[in-house]
């Protein structure tokens, strides 16, 4: 008899167990490179969804990937659930410009938007380089394709009338790579479209004598004046070795994005895991550090919010 209840209690828990892993749903979030702040958000969201793992079944994975416009297609594709995107590539893949053209992803929707992110030129101080027109005729990383970085870049050189072809070199290495590149002498420039203060540039300003350079002029004025998703931006002086004063350039939004595909009580779970839990989020990266929630849920998003989204800012009263 004593066996036999043995076997039936072995029995009734791998039931059970069976049960538990049937109902377990697994979230995947398309972030960046691993030396980014995208990693960090992914990695962060992960975090404060699978502490709550045991009431909502939900668990929630964010591996490193090629950035944006990756994380798009992988969402459009249906690998991916959710995704970390910079708010103008948002914008081209919900309304089907730029990259997008002939493309539009009309299920994309909004759920959040995080840090602001400037588009930064740190160069090495031997180069000479000290304004956005010395680049020309440089060695400069412009990124690697599929970044958003890399995407803006282009903007960047399309409203100044250029192309890549005006550097000496235009290399297409990944974030985590170039900031060595940078000190080894590879290249004179470096461009990351990132929020501040950021680990890869602090290590290029640490390894080699390296200057922020500010991002001004007539095109910029006219691309931020035309287009919702840009605005101006500053960097603060202080955050790197040998940037004592503020730099001016002009950035995106870091925004989370989904599908109308993904249910709306997971997008739920995901949204009140981050906002009930928000002075957590903030303290996990310093450039969360002056996130408001007011700002992330309005600030460059130009897709529909999801519903799921939606439902909780409402409970909260933060829409009506």
């Amino acid at each position: 008899m004593h066996n036999f209840t043995k076997a039936a209690l072995a029995a009734a828990l791998s039931v059970s167990a069976t049960m538990t892993a049937a109902q377990e749903r697994f979230i995947t979030i398309g972030t960046g490179g691993q030396t980014g702040v995208y990693y960090v958000v992914g990695q962060s969201i992960c975090r404060l969804v699978n502490r709550g793992t045991a009431e909502h079944n939900l668990k929630c994975t964010a591996p490193s990937t090629g950035g944006s416009i990756a994380n798009i297609n992988a969402i459009k594709a249906g690998d991916m659930d959710m995704g970390v995107a910079q708010s103008d590539w948002q914008y081209h893949a919900y309304n089907g410009s730029s990259q997008f053209e002939g493309d539009k992803f009309d299920n994309l929707r909004a759920v959040f938007s995080v840090h602001g992110e400037p588009f930064t030129v740190v160069a090495r101080a031997d180069s000479g380089v000290t304004t956005f027109d010395d680049l020309f005729g440089k060695r400069v990383n412009v990124g690697n394709p599929g970044s958003g970085q890399r995407a803006t870049m282009d903007v960047v050189l399309e409203a100044m009338g250029k192309t890549s072809d005006d550097f000496a070199l235009a290399s297409e290495l990944k974030p985590a790579e170039q900031s060595a590149a940078l000190g080894d002498n590879k290249v004179d420039a470096i461009i990351y479209t990132v929020g501040h203060p950021n680990g890869s540039i602090q290590e290029a300003t640490s390894t080699v004598d390296a200057r922020l350079v500010s991002v001004t002029g007539e095109a910029i004025d006219k691309l931020v004046a035309d287009n919702p998703y840009y605005a101006k931006a500053i960097i603060p002086g202080g955050l790197y070795a040998g940037n004592d004063a503020d730099t001016e350039t002009f950035g995106v939004k870091a925004t989370f994005v989904t599908s109308a595909d993904v249910p709306e009580d997971v997008v739920y779970t995901v949204v009140k895991a981050v906002f009930d839990n928000f002075d957590r989020f903030k303290g996990l990266h310093p450039a969360f550090a002056t996130l408001q929630e007011a700002d992330m849920i309005s600030a460059g998003l130009s897709a529909p919010l999801h519903p799921g989204a939606e439902k909780y800012y409402r409970e909260r009263g933060w829409i009506q």
